[in-house]
């Protein structure tokens, strides 16, 4: 049987209607998302009303919600709309977690602690069981007025529908950007009427117009549908006047349209349509008796009622407006008292409707939104939570109280959000409320990330924070989140000062603790204050929470773990849970974890030989970094990119790099950083045979037979130093350095610096005992894991064979250094290697790619063919600044400063 057509009745829109049928009926074999965009009254929700009916008469399953200015601010409240109808039968087919997550989103469950992507997995998952048995439809009206929470699991679920048996249609107000993120899917953008079918709709309508009339209408209705339909009528109501008279715009003349017919309504229906309004929810049971007054409203065409379904929508959210206009501000605040206890079961909703109804400071409000803004915060919603403190504050007296909320909502800014920017002002708001910050421990969070980022004051972010913990009346009290997460920021202001001094006040405060420090802070109190001398006791429970990762809900938990392991080199471990915070903090969750993991990804990366993957993970966190003001996380970036940088032999920027964080750093004292740059430098001078240098920068970060305390850095620098001792003249320094590694056992900490100090071992031995070591090392477990140190060691094997009149068993070990450094585009050391086999007597060609991957070979070589940057990027699907960010790699790797010489070198 053929499905009745549902496109009966909207004039000029054929080609939309067809665009938007071809959709429809695509869900079921291909799914999809479409979005559809205009301005008000352009028939946008006249479409979307095409869409669901051509749902139903297709056989899907249609679900709905629609976002409403007065919903916007309850978290998940349109999730839940959406939901609702399939939580019955599908909720309890979902695993366990994604089960908890979506129930304590959704207000079910109380003691979960979901994240935003554990939430949008569960929802995602939840409509593709449905679609299981009956493909679905899920149709949203509106959506720039839902939620937050909502929207951003919305733009997930919207992304990820392709392939499925779920389509995802909206409808979105040109102009009105909300929480929900359209990049990547279909946009279909509704266009005024054209002059002959803008005349179709007025003579279908309205054919009694005479001719004067109808010319007027139609230049000021400028082709939009609603006011094709709408003006006649105020029109015809108001003999003498005219609708379009005046300067409003068109969606102010459509309002005020929207206002005279709801101001003849009597006092009463518009006393029930307010409530209506201002529940949000449609459902008519809420307004009680008062739902009998409506009927009014429904036959003058401002609402349409469902009495089977109890349900009561608005016919456009410009009449939504129009009402809440109308009313005073008495009446508002009544509706909202009124409202307030009837959703007395529903804290948050009970909580803004006491917030709205109130004319003043009300602290049992105020105390009330600052519980529900708790809650949020388990259950996901970092953002909603910002707000509902902000408004406790707002309802606070001045005092403790406001301050506070204040300090609270400026610490989720800068550890959650990444609203850094709106941290002063809040921190200011509450020193002015109480100057103490109310003895707020979240305050001195929020001002240390404050202080760290925006000028990088070590010195006084440490004080702050360990005299928020000295003031405490119990600071030993381990179940204190507030004191947790000031100790966690403490051990990163510890680590970035990079002093020895700045750590004690730390290690007093986790031992305080009773009846037992926080595993996890515990874990990283031995691995990264000074993991020479503390890692060795909490291995074990390192590596049991990272087995525990998989399950790990909290970006926060996920990123402190890996940074638990990064200097034991069991970053590998966490890839996948850190994969999970990159896409959360995407997806408009928490953004510092997601910067730090990017990081943690690319340090990873960089050890175990993915180089060109470091300065893609370290790119997108940097962007990260200035987009928010987070300018001493940057330098991690910075370092990164510098190493590869240096490793390539692109010393121009290595150098570069090395000099701003030395800029920036040294006069701040952020030892971290300082450490960073003499890294930096090493490398540099290694790779250009520079050992005396190179020895000089490795014993700034820690001396020759030393571990300096509290310097973990010292860890990714013991091969080196030792080589450039060894090559400098400093025999002694150099077997000191060994001696001092194998006395702490360092090679137990972890495989690669077991590598390490083994290469160490044979690169400081005598003529008489390297080869044993030397094959000792080559040896270790696992050893092709860290490439860029296998094949140094290799490298150092086989020119010491080649020294010791041993050329023909050097051969091997320096063609499998170089096959690895071409393969990381180490050229120097490429280079090195080469001419190490050609003194041992093997022929060697330049190598054809110089160092360049394959991605960078196909850039040159279309810019040689006088391709633009913009042209290669359409034809690479890059754009073009990546493409001269290309470009200023290749130059340096072939030895030349222009793109002139492009061809020559590639010949």
């Amino acid at each position: 049987m053929t499905p009745p057509d549902p496109a009966a009745g909207l004039i000029g829109r054929d080609d939309e209607v067809a665009v938007v049928r071809a959709f429809v009926e695509g869900v079921t074999a291909y799914g999809g998302t479409l979005v559809i965009l205009g301005d008000a009254g352009v028939g946008k929700s006249a479409l979307l009303e095409q869409a669901a009916s051509y749902g139903v008469a297709a056989g899907l399953r249609v679900v709905r919600a629609t976002g409403t200015q007065f919903e916007a601010h309850l978290s998940f409240a349109g999730l839940h709309q959406l939901l609702f109808p399939l939580l019955g039968p599908h909720l309890d087919e979902l695993d366990e977690m994604p089960r908890k997550a979506l129930s304590s989103a959704l207000g079910l469950l109380e003691g979960a602690i979901p994240d935003r992507m554990m939430i949008s997995h569960a929802a995602l998952e939840l409509l593709t069981l449905a679609a299981v048995t009956n493909p679905v439809l899920v149709v949203i009206d509106d959506l720039p007025w839902l939620d937050p929470a909502s929207a951003m699991v919305l733009s997930f679920v919207a992304r990820r529908t392709a392939g499925t048996r779920m389509g995802f249609v909206a409808t979105e107000r040109a102009g009105e950007r909300g929480y929900f993120d359209r990049s990547g899917v279909q946009v279909l953008e509704l266009r005024p009427l054209s002059e002959a079918s803008s005349e179709a709709l007025l003579d279908s309508r309205f054919p009694e117009l005479g001719l004067r009339a109808r010319r007027r209408l139609l230049a000021d209705a400028e082709g939009n549908p609603l006011a094709l339909l709408e003006l006649p009528i105020a029109l015809t109501s108001q003999p003498g006047s005219h609708p379009g008279s005046g300067a409003l715009p068109l969606t102010g003349r459509l309002q005020a349209v929207f206002t005279g017919r709801v101001s003849g309504l009597r006092e009463p229906v518009r006393q029930a349509l307010l409530l209506a309004v201002l529940d949000g929810t449609g459902d008519l049971n809420v307004l009680g008796s008062q739902a009998a007054d409506l009927g009014p409203a429904d036959r003058a065409h401002v609402i349409s009622i469902d009495r089977g379904a109890a349900r009561v929508s608005f016919r456009h959210p410009l009449i939504r407006s129009a009402v809440v206009e109308l009313a005073t501000a008495e009446e508002r605040r009544r509706a909202h008292q009124i409202l307030a206890q009837r959703r007395g079961d529903e804290p948050g909703r009970r909580a803004w409707h006491l917030a709205e109804a109130s004319t003043g400071p009300d602290e049992e409000v105020a105390a009330l939104l600052q519980r529900v803004a708790h809650a949020n915060l388990i259950r996901g919603d970092s953002v909603g939570a910002i707000t509902e403190l902000l408004r406790a504050a707002e309802l606070s007296e001045i005092g403790e109280g406001r301050a506070v909320r204040l300090a609270e909502a400026a610490y989720l800014g800068a550890i959650v959000t990444g609203d850094l920017s709106d941290v002063p002002a809040l921190l200011d708001a509450a020193h002015r409320a109480d100057p103490r910050y109310g003895g707020s421990l979240a305050g001195a969070v929020a001002g240390a990330y404050h202080l760290l980022n925006e000028a990088g004051d070590i010195d006084n972010a440490h004080r702050l924070l360990v005299g928020a913990v000295d003031a405490l009346a119990d600071p030993g009290d381990a179940h204190d989140k507030a004191l947790i997460e000031v100790l966690y920021t403490l051990l990163m202001v510890s680590f970035f000062g990079g002093r020895e001094r700045l750590w004690p006040p730390f290690h007093a405060a986790v031992a305080r603790l009773r009846p037992r420090p926080p595993r996890l802070l515990s874990i990283l109190a031995g691995t990264f204050s000074d993991p020479v001398r503390l890692a060795r006791p909490v291995l074990d429970r390192l590596d049991a929470a990272i087995d525990r990762l998989p399950s790990e809900t909290s970006p926060a938990r996920i990123v402190r773990t890996a940074i638990a392991g990064s200097y034991l080199d069991r970053i590998g471990g966490c890839r996948e849970p850190l994969w999970r915070a990159v896409r959360h903090g995407r997806e408009g969750g928490a953004v510092t974890s997601a910067i730090e993991a990017l990081f943690l990804l690319g340090n990873d990366a960089y050890f175990t030989g993915r180089w060109d993957e470091t300065l893609t993970l370290t790119g997108e966190a940097l962007t990260l970094c200035r987009q928010h003001d987070y300018l001493l996380l940057q330098w991690v970036g910075e370092f990164l990119q510098a190493l590869v940088a240096a490793g390539r032999g692109d010393h121009p920027a290595a150098r570069g790099l090395a000099d701003q964080m030395s800029r920036w750093a040294a006069p701040r004292r952020v030892g971290v950083v300082a450490a960073y740059v003499w890294q930096v430098k090493t490398l540099t001078a290694l790779s250009t045979g520079d050992f005396n240098e190179a020895y000089r920068c490795a014993a700034a970060v820690s001396p020759a037979g030393q571990f300096a305390p509290h310097v973990p850095n010292a860890l990714w620098l013991i091969m080196e130093l030792v080589e450039a001792a060894a090559r400098s003249g400093h025999q002694a320094g150099a077997a000191a350095h060994v001696a001092a590694a194998r006395a702490a056992r360092v090679g137990e900490l972890s495989p690669r610096l077991e590598l390490a100090v083994a290469g160490a071992a044979a690169m400081a031995a005598s003529d008489a005992d390297y080869p044993e070591l030397f094959e000792q090392a080559l040896h270790v477990a696992d050893a092709d894991r860290w490439p860029f140190d296998l094949a140094r060691i290799q490298l150092a094997y086989g020119e010491r064979l080649r020294r010791t009149k041993s050329p023909v068993r050097g051969r091997a070990h320096l063609s499998a250094a170089a096959d690895i450094f071409d393969q990381l585009g180490a050229r120097p050391w490429a280079a090195r290697a080469a001419n190490e086999l050609r003194a041992a007597g093997v022929r060697v060609d330049a190598p054809r790619d110089a160092g360049l991957t394959a991605q960078q070979r196909q850039i040159a070589e279309l810019a040689a063919a006088g391709l633009s940057n913009k042209e290669i990027g359409e034809r690479l699907f890059l754009s073009a600044r990546t493409v001269g960010y290309h470009l200023h790699q290749i130059f340096p790797k072939l030895g030349i400063t222009s793109r002139a010489a492009l061809r020559d070198a590639l010949g």
